[in-house]
């Protein structure tokens, strides 16, 4: 018998956001240039990775008969629209500081192109069933506890918070697509977990590497900065470390998004930005209101 799923919410499209990325520090993370290409990193996936999202879930989009999940995945494909959007324009910054980074998207677009052309639909949705499932988690760590993010540029944070917020309205779309209409056997579901987190965090690795080299820093320097900075990710008590049990939920056979608990601070964001129109104050607000 499967678990209750208690924790939704609805999908909201967001449009013409601005987060002022023009005006962001070339290490926008407490001046930590491992950090903040570390974030940089991750950043640069997302405007080909939501596509690759779209794509994915429109294999099977004419296969649903639920009109509720017709509309669903029809606000999923919109707010991947906006998020890729968003983080092109901070992506566009660190073109702007000399950062590969046409490069780093078109290995990205041959990767997702070879998997859409010579995998399997089931493979494409449970690989971005996955993500889903990653990316939320990683939007709870990230704004659960005031600290993690406390040096961070307000704008930046901002940003994140926006994508975190829409994260957890629409982190069970691909998710029920998969498995009402694809159909996706268990042993695949639960290895594409797996092999995303082991690409999602080599690939980030990898261009962070690429970074701080372009931005002059030695190889020793760079192995320094590896060796002092990568624990606060995934040291013992790093932030992605602390994710685990969320994370090792997915492999439970009656595992389902919707029984983890929304970020807690959720409606803070809805509610300030709904009074401001301001994603800055609504990200600040989120991120304020996180517990000490």
């Amino acid at each position: 018998m499967n678990a209750p799923l208690q924790h939704t919410v609805s999908p909201v499209v967001r449009r013409h956001l601005d987060f002022k990325l023009d005006q962001i520090p070339r290490f926008w993370f407490n001046n930590d240039p491992f950090r903040s290409r570390m974030f940089d990193a991750l950043s640069l996936t997302f405007p080909e990775g939501e596509r690759y999202f779209i794509k994915s879930v429109r294999l099977f989009r004419a296969k649903i008969n639920d009109p509720a999940l017709q509309q669903r995945v029809t606000d999923f494909i919109q707010q991947e629209a906006q998020h890729g959007i968003a983080h092109e324009q901070m992506n566009q910054q660190m073109k702007l500081q000399g950062m590969p980074v046409d490069q780093f998207i078109q290995r990205l677009s041959q990767v997702f192109k070879h998997d859409l052309t010579y995998r399997s639909p089931q493979f494409n949705i449970a690989m971005t069933a996955a993500a889903e499932h990653l990316t939320a988690l990683m939007a709870e760590t990230f704004y659960s506890k005031k600290a993690t993010l406390a040096t961070a540029h307000p704008y930046v944070r901002a940003l994140f918070a926006w994508h975190a917020i829409e994260e957890m309205e629409h982190r069970d779309v691909a998710f029920d697509v998969m498995q009402q209409v694809a159909h996706v056997p268990e042993n695949l579901r639960k290895f594409s977990l797996i092999l995303i987190s082991l690409l999602m965090f080599n690939f980030t690795l990898y261009r962070t590497q690429v970074m701080l080299k372009q931005d002059g820093f030695t190889l020793i320097q760079r192995i320094k900065m590896t060796a002092h900075g990568l624990p606060w990710f995934i040291g013992k008590k790093g932030i992605l470390s602390s994710m685990r049990t969320a994370y090792m939920d997915w492999f439970k056979t009656d595992f389902h998004p919707n029984q983890h608990a929304v970020l807690e601070q959720y409606q803070v964001w809805v509610d300030t930005l709904a009074a401001t129109g301001d994603p800055i104050a609504a990200g600040d607000a989120l991120w304020q209101a996180a517990s000490d």
